[in-house]
């Protein structure tokens, strides 16, 4: 292989040579790297060989150095001995970079000493596993610092031999880094301590690569004095006889935790003392530092599903369902956990009624493409329930409810706000058919252990949310809000512990704390179907509503809006939650006094009951059109702008509807959105509400269009830009302002008036 960045006019022969002895190089490299690792060799006999080895292996890369001198420089070199500290590196993964064999002395040894204090620097670190061997490594790493240091005082002066031996110990001092950092790293105690084999197995290789190098350094060629050069030879004796083993203690603590997880998995409740043992062992202390593992171990479920590599999930999901129980179970007591301002107004309550994860079909996890309803009212995409029928199964598999019939009814509602969510943010549904390893989007938990640890977690939140005192239902309510955050089982598990009816009581609660943990779990359970039907079973709807009329704060009035929207994605609720006295009215007044979120939530609250009919008049007695059109006029947050729009794109299929929006003065805010903003989604809500305007106002409506001269070159752009149905919606609405033109001209004003009225998209 020629080194990177020859010349391509090298000479032949030269390039031949260069093959060649890259090829031994290679050779030679791969049998000591096996004589190494070898087991069957006495060491006496293998550091002889070694030696051999090592003489051949120096002349081939001593070679290949004054080949590569001309294609590298020391800048490049150090900008690849730099490269060891990957931020984006895995945990327990070790990208170390090797030092190109064309680094000069000089900065070969800077690089060691920088790296080695690095590694010094951990001394100071708490180590919860792996005291003794880590302690043993950081001794020698000391010892190598001094070494380094002082033959920097002497003049960085050594053999080409020797910089290849420094380049290998750079090699194994950065694994070693990567090694200490993990084993420091926040929130990774207990996952440490299960992959103690892993962790000690790549101690033990680096520190005899370490020994394996310092055997065969020519430290004679190096200026350092005889008592360094006694203590480095006292170095790689030790490293190479040193028994680096799992610490009995850490062995001691990995079973128990394994015994607790196979107690879990059989449902049995594990002994408390036991649980604190480990805990205690790891110094896991606090509910904050409980709460620090689960967030760490949920990363790397996440980093897991997104490379497609399962193999780790049972394991990291038990270790998950353990420490959730103990978090709720022995930190129940003393500080825990707030939601920042941030996740509390924005993230957690705020659903978008076109939010992705509502589109995916609940068996095969992909965006839907042809949405269609069974006789239990869940939605499913058609190829995967017929696939799931066609197997025999008369059960729904998100509710488990026996089906009463086998009838697929197509959801043409939902199949269209799936092509408009593709078209706003440039989805393809045939590329989106890849399946989602995310595990949060399934109701089957990630392992037996996790799910029994669920299971008994939930029970136990229950009793507190019954039985316990004001501080141990608020703490409950909190766990709840923190569970059904992360898993659709954890929501089915608390469901069905019985958690809602008295969450429901603790709505009513006047503490703004209790309330707001209360209705923010009601917000989480609402967006299962269990969830759903056991707060309308339980009488919940009223105190979610006086709630939202008169909450302690702000922000809970919010979140009740956010657990309306869940509510109203019930098709038979939607009437009921409608038809309540003050629900509209209470939500269209959130929308003037909320802040951005709150008005967010109460419009697409809105959407949601407006996709039954009977709502619409509700709404526009409420006033709702005025007040969405001062949304249109003043606020700058897309999101908001585009859900106001596609309520009055709603409101204006009716002819009710049409005439408020009418009375509004509605076409300058349209036309300026129409022509400033570059959403294809938003377009089309223009376009849509223009056409309706048009369809059930006539030529009230038509006149004042045809009067703007921009109109016209905004919907033949929208023809060739648009979406499919935004360019059918454009070109009939072309359609009626030509007829108008023309009729208008001869005289005929009244006649196509009345014609405006009949025309329809097709």
């Amino acid at each position: 292989m020629i080194p990177e960045g020859a010349p391509t006019n090298s000479n032949p022969t030269r390039v031949l040579h260069t093959r060649l002895k890259v090829f031994w190089l290679q050779s030679i490299n791969s049998i000591f790297n096996k004589l190494v690792s070898s087991r069957h060799v006495s060491p006496r006999i293998q550091f002889k060989i070694s030696q051999s080895l090592w003489s051949i292996y120096n002349s081939s890369r001593a070679e290949q150095y004054k080949i590569q001198t001309e294609f590298h420089n020391d800048s490049y070199n150090n900008s690849m001995i730099q490269r060891n500290d990957r931020s984006d590196r895995r945990f327990l993964t070790f990208p170390a970079v090797h030092p190109c064999s064309a680094i000069s002395p000089s900065t070969i040894l800077n690089s060691l000493i920088t790296l080695s204090r690095d590694i010094c620097s951990y001394q100071s670190k708490f180590y919860p596993t792996h005291r003794k061997i880590v302690r043993e490594t950081l001794r020698q790493i000391g010892v190598l610092l001094i070494f380094f240091e002082e033959i920097q005082d002497c003049g960085p002066n050594f053999s080409d031999s020797a910089v290849l031996c420094f380049s290998e110990l750079h090699l194994a001092l950065q694994k070693i880094q990567f090694l200490l950092q993990d084993c420091t790293r926040e929130g990774a105690r207990i996952r440490v301590l299960t992959k103690a084999s892993f962790v000690v197995t790549q101690f033990r290789a680096s520190i005899r690569t370490i020994a394996t190098v310092l055997d065969v350094l020519p430290l004679r060629t190096i200026n350092v004095s005889s008592e360094i050069k006694e203590i480095i030879e006292l170095v790689a004796k030790q490293a190479r006889k040193a028994k680096l083993e799992i610490d009995p203690d850490d062995e001691m603590a990995m079973n128990r935790v394994i015994s607790i997880l196979d107690q879990l998995k059989n449902r049995i409740e594990p002994d408390r003392s036991f649980i604190e043992g480990v805990l205690n062992y790891l110094e896991i202390k606090s509910w904050s530092e409980c709460q620090s593992e689960i967030t760490f171990l949920d990363e790397e479920i996440c980093i897991e599903c997104a490379d497609g590599d399962e193999r780790e999930i049972p394991s990291l999901s038990s270790l998950v369902g353990f420490m959730c129980y103990c978090r709720g179970v022995l930190f129940e007591t003393g500080e825990y956990g707030t939601f920042d301002q941030t996740e509390r107004m924005c993230n957690l309550v705020t659903p978008s009624f076109l939010n992705p994860e509502d589109f995916r079909c609940p068996i095969s996890l992909e965006l839907m493409t042809d949405p269609v309803t069974v006789s239990t009212g869940q939605t499913y995409d058609r190829v995967s329930i017929q696939k799931w029928l066609q197997a025999g199964n008369l059960l729904c598999p998100k509710t488990g409810e026996i089906l009463t019939n086998t009838e697929l009814v197509p959801n043409s509602s939902l199949r269209k706000l799936i092509q408009h969510f593709c078209s706003e943010n440039g989805v393809s549904l045939s590329t989106s058919r890849k399946k989602n390893r995310d595990i949060t989007r399934t109701i089957v938990a990630g392992s037996p252990s996790a799910a029994e640890a669920i299971k008994l977690l939930s029970e136990f939140i229950s009793n507190r949310l019954y039985f316990g005192t004001e501080a141990q239902k608020n703490k409950a309510a909190y766990e709840i809000r923190l569970l059904a955050k992360s898993n659709i089982f954890n929501r089915s598990c608390l469901v069905e512990s019985g958690t809602v009816p008295p969450l429901l009581k603790l709505v009513e609660s006047t503490d703004s704390s209790i309330q707001e943990n209360a209705i923010s779990a009601l917000l989480k359970l609402s967006k299962h179907s269990s969830g759903k039907t056991a707060i309308i079973e339980n009488g919940g709807l009223q105190p979610i509503l006086r709630v939202l009329e008169k909450g302690v704060k702000l922000e809970n009035r919010q979140i009740s809006a956010a657990t309306i929207f869940y509510l109203s994605s019930v098709h038979q609720y939607r009437k009921l939650i409608g038809s309540t006295p003050g629900c509209i009215q209470s939500l269209v007044d959130l929308i003037k006094d909320g802040t951005t979120c709150g008005k967010k939530n109460a419009v697409v609250a809105i959407f949601g009951l407006l996709l039954h009919h009977s709502n619409h008049q509700r709404a526009l007695s409420a006033g709702v059109v005025p007040i969405l059109f001062d949304i249109l006029a003043s606020s700058n947050v897309d999101d908001l702008v585009t859900d106001s729009l596609a309520v009055l794109s709603t409101l204006a299929e009716s002819s009710a509807g049409s005439i408020s929006i009418l009375q509004a003065s509605p076409l300058p805010p349209v036309i300026s959105i129409l022509q400033s903003s570059t959403s294809r989604g938003r377009k089309e809500f223009c376009v849509s509400i223009l056409l309706s305007l048009c369809m059930n106002c006539g030529v009230d409506a038509v006149s004042e269009l045809a009067k703007n001269p921009s109109v016209m070159p905004l919907l033949y752009s929208v023809t060739t830009d648009g979406s499919s149905q935004s360019s059918k919606k454009a070109r009939s609405l072309i359609r009626i302002v030509h007829t108008f033109q023309e009729t208008s001209s001869s005289g005929l004003k009244n006649s196509a008036a009345s014609q405006e009225r009949f025309i329809h998209v097709r």
